[in-house]
């Protein structure tokens, strides 16, 4: 899995950069650095397999890189940053970010981290798999599993790794209500903690956002009250 697969880190501080780099090509993981927002928008490629991005840089912070790295590549995005409260991991998610460490971090759950969300994106985006042709369709809006795309109508809908994941899971089983729990586990990956609900409501209001003409009254991601969501 790990073979020549590139991951870029930015941050300001050299020394994480060379711990994280370290860490990571001891992984057998190509590594490629970058110092500040504008350098890692401009070292993003699409040979690009998984961006680091520290939130609080020098020129461009890793917030605004994070929004325009989103419109060159669909890879993963993980945040490492010092910043902890759970508005700073809104904003993270709002951005278009996959997932989120706080510094200090440990080296194990960095590797751990990692290797989920490059898992995530061979498996969903086909690159190392391609699955049968077939689709979704509810109401005007199909999914093509074969290209990973959405479309409502003629028009393709850009999505996040995450957010097609959640998608993908409401629609496969449809009527079923998956709690924030079934949601985090099954496209996370990673076990189901009581703080992990909110980053599932932000990821399920930026899908909404996107999809739905009225997010306040959606008609495809519907919510349960009090069990969690499901498309009719």
């Amino acid at each position: 899995m790990n073979n020549n697969k590139q991951i870029l880190i930015a941050d300001d501080n050299s020394e994480i950069r060379e711990i994280v780099k370290i860490l990571l090509e001891s992984e057998n993981y190509e590594v490629i650095e970058a110092v500040d927002g504008q350098d890692a928008i401009d070292k993003v490629t699409q040979e690009t397999d998984l961006i680091i991005l520290d939130m609080m840089m020098p020129n461009k912070s890793g917030l605004k890189a994070c929004l325009e790295i989103r419109e060159k590549t669909s890879a993963p995005i993980l945040f490492l940053t010092a910043k902890t409260q759970d508005s700073d991991k809104q904003l993270a998610f709002s951005s278009g970010s996959d997932d989120f460490l706080s510094k200090p971090f440990s080296y194990t759950e960095l590797v751990a981290r990692v290797k989920a969300l490059l898992r995530r994106y061979y498996v969903y985006r086909g690159k190392e798999k391609v699955e049968e042709a077939e689709h979704i369709a509810v109401k005007d809006l199909t999914i093509h599993k074969d290209a990973k795309s959405v479309y409502i109508g003629e028009k393709e809908i850009s999505l996040t790794e995450i957010e097609y994941q959640i998608l993908l899971l409401l629609a496969s089983k449809r009527r079923k209500v998956f709690s924030a729990e079934n949601i985090y586990e099954s496209v996370w990956q990673q076990p189901y903690f009581y703080t992990c609900n909110n980053t599932v409501m932000v990821h399920i209001r930026n899908l909404r956002n996107k999809l739905e003409d009225d997010p306040q009254h959606p008609k495809y991601v519907q919510t349960v009250w009090g069990k969690g969501y499901k498309i009719e």
